[in-house]
């Protein structure tokens, strides 16, 4: 009954300000005129004193006595008319006011507010934060506020900082985390994928230190190969990056889900992973756009000029086959991708627009094409348009 009483209160104050200009403009504009009345008739008893002290002549008195009379006059003869006029102008406005506004507020609240809802103040959101993220990444903020010298918790902050986007400070998170509990693959990873985050997915020499420190401690790791191939791509040394994609394809389980997109660079670079060997794990011969044994055979005998042309041909020929069956998703991913390496950006773009339009984004392989888009620094905004 309070909560109540309280919303009622607080919607006859809200009405009484609303109202207060209209009413307050009505009679501001009434003392207006009065005040310029009183002024007139001020000026004919000072043009008065001034004709008995013979400062002026009184054919003067005579015409600024009928000039004044005339403005008083007028003054007069106007103050009916528009007293009235606010009243009638402002009843619609003083009604909805006075009704509508607040029927519409009490519909809209019964409709989703909560007045069972019990109040809970952030510390008690903070006691039980269930899954909101924010209150989780506030009460771990405020733990490692208190005692910052706590890796486990910098170790837990970190990925949850990467997740929601917050790059930045992700970084420091891992940063903290390797030195107060040491170096270890996964941290490691994570902190190289900060880097390359804030570099717009370039592998820089900073990130790719981290990744050898990475491999030292396990050579095995997928991540960290990957990431190491792809800065030999991005440093336009093709034959080096293909042979680690090559060696990192070979080590992978044939179910290994990083398989698809390390056949695809492995493509990318001039190799024949993709389509040479149909038994090999993660082949896909019949997908448009893969080499065949024709064009591997074709590949090894040519130049580096002559393969990036050839690979262009096949980057053409598998563009023209998806706008003819856009259901290809696997196909829209090599496309970005393929445009991406040959760093043709308004291609990508394009490409990704129209994968987007045969996958869209509120779908999982919508999601999986813009953050392949995140991954090579190709712009998604507009893309879902």
């Amino acid at each position: 009954m309070l909560f109540w009483i309280l919303i009622a209160a607080l919607t006859a104050a809200l009405a009484v300000i609303l109202l207060y200009p209209l009413l307050r403009g009505a009679k501001a504009a009434e003392n207006i005129r009065a005040g310029e009345a009183a002024v007139y008739r001020d000026q004919l008893r000072e043009l008065d004193r001034d004709l008995d002290g013979g400062l002026i002549t009184p054919e003067e008195a005579d015409y600024a006595r009928a000039e004044i009379g005339r403005r008083l006059i007028a003054v007069s003869a106007d103050e009916p008319a528009e007293t009235l006029k606010p009243a009638r102008h402002h009843r619609f406005t003083e009604a909805f006011v006075l009704l509508v506004l607040p029927v519409l507020g009490l519909c809209l609240y019964l409709t989703t507010g909560r007045p069972d809802l019990p109040s809970q103040p952030l510390e008690a959101r903070l006691e039980n934060p269930g899954n909101d993220v924010a209150v989780l990444i506030t009460k771990a903020e405020r733990h490692l506020a208190e005692k910052p010298d706590d890796g486990k918790g910098w170790d837990v902050l970190a990925p949850i900082y990467f997740r929601t986007m917050r790059v930045n400070d992700a970084q420091l998170a891992y940063r903290n985390a390797i030195r107060l509990l040491g170096p270890s693959p996964v941290r490691l990873d994570g902190l190289a994928e900060t880097l390359m985050a804030v570099s717009d997915g370039v592998v820089t020499e900073e990130a790719r230190q981290v990744l050898e420190q990475s491999l030292t401690l396990e050579p095995d790791t997928p991540r960290a190969r990957f990431y190491i191939a792809l800065s030999m791509e991005q440093a336009g040394r093709p034959d080096e990056a293909r042979q680690a994609f090559e060696a990192l394809a070979k080590q992978s389980p044939a179910d290994a889900p990083w398989l698809p997109l390390v056949n695809e660079h492995i493509a990318m670079n001039g190799g024949a992973k993709a389509g040479a060997d149909p038994a090999a794990p993660g082949a896909d011969p019949a997908a448009p756009g893969n080499p065949t044994q024709q064009d591997v055979a074709a590949a090894e005998t040519m130049n580096a000029g002559d393969r990036q042309q050839m690979i262009r041909g096949m980057v053409e020929s598998l563009d023209a086959k998806l706008s003819e069956d856009p259901n290809n998703f696997e196909g829209w991913m090599r496309l970005v991708r393929s445009y991406a390496v040959l760093n043709d950006k308004d291609r990508a773009v394009g490409a990704l627009k129209r994968g987007l339009a045969a996958f869209p984004p509120p779908g999982e392989q919508g999601r999986q094409l813009l953050a392949l888009a995140r991954e090579l620094g190709i712009a998604t905004e507009g893309a879902t348009q």
